[in-house]
């Protein structure tokens, strides 16, 4: 078994702005309208890349970054796809991280079962940076407390996770919906409560695995945002899965890669 560690972040990014294929465009004034209502989609990308024993990622394994316009099942048939080209069994260390959508987690066990991965060889983690963003709309929903005692309160909390601390925080998170009928409130504590498992960072650092998001934030600025968003751009579904595509292999440097299947398949790419 080779002495590396695979990593796969999922993310939804947020929406763009879709045409339907009735869309008729309108130019006034340098401003884009249509005589439709536009649709706003998220595109669903995901990253996957190796680190080594020090938890720095190997610079000779690039970076698989794919994206979908599709629904869920789409991406994870695409994460499938990848990891059975990889061989997956042979890391020594598997883990998945993404933030707390349902949609996502619900979805995991199915392919580590398929695959056939020890509970040993698998770990899963809500990305850190938006845990604490949770941490900050519990702090940002109590009214009564002036801005140094939500900072304070934060960064107290960040410091718990950081250390493993999860059931301090859930603790603490009780004691502050305890006799408040907020349901923005208990909805955060929900969220804290259904990923107790998947928040234990101090345990996947000891690991040599991330926690941060960096990788994944920028494969969605490079592969989305600079392209895909900008002022009056519209897309129709279609061409922004093919752009997304082209970007996806051409940012994570496997443009080479997909010229090779384009050639073996008979294509004719046109860019």
């Amino acid at each position: 078994m080779v002495s590396w560690a695979l990593v796969m972040w999922i993310r939804p990014v947020k929406p763009l702005p879709v045409k339907s294929q009735n869309f008729a465009p309108i130019i006034i004034c340098g401003c884009f309208r249509g005589a439709r209502k536009v649709d706003q989609i998220s595109p669903k990308l995901h990253i996957i890349y190796t680190v080594n024993e020090a938890g720095e990622k190997v610079s000779s394994f690039l970076p698989i970054i794919e994206g979908t316009m599709k629904g869920p099942n789409a991406v994870f048939g695409l994460i499938k796809f990848y990891l059975t080209q990889l061989t997956i069994t042979r890391a020594d260390k598997i883990l998945f991280v993404a933030d707390g959508a349902r949609w996502i987690w619900n979805r995991v066990p199915e392919p580590v079962k398929s695959f056939g991965i020890a509970a040993t060889q698998f770990f899963s983690l809500v990305d850190f940076y938006h845990a604490v963003e949770h941490l900050v709309k519990i702090a940002d929903l109590r009214t009564g407390w002036k801005k140094a005692q939500r900072k304070k309160w934060v960064k107290k909390h960040r410091r718990l996770l950081l250390r493993g601390k999860i059931d301090n925080v859930i603790t603490s998170i009780r004691s502050i919906c305890k006799g408040r009928k907020s349901k923005k409130l208990k909805t955060e504590k929900n969220y804290f409560e259904r990923n107790r498992k998947r928040m234990q960072y101090s345990f996947i650092t000891s690991l040599g695995l991330p926690i941060g998001s960096g990788a994944m934030e920028s494969a969605i600025r490079r592969v989305v945002n600079l392209r895909l968003k900008g002022a009056s751009i519209y897309w129709r579904k279609e061409t922004a899965e093919a752009m997304l595509l082209l970007r996806s292999f051409y940012k994570s440097g496997r443009w080479e890669m997909l010229n090779n299947f384009v050639s073996s398949a008979g294509c004719i790419m046109f860019i």
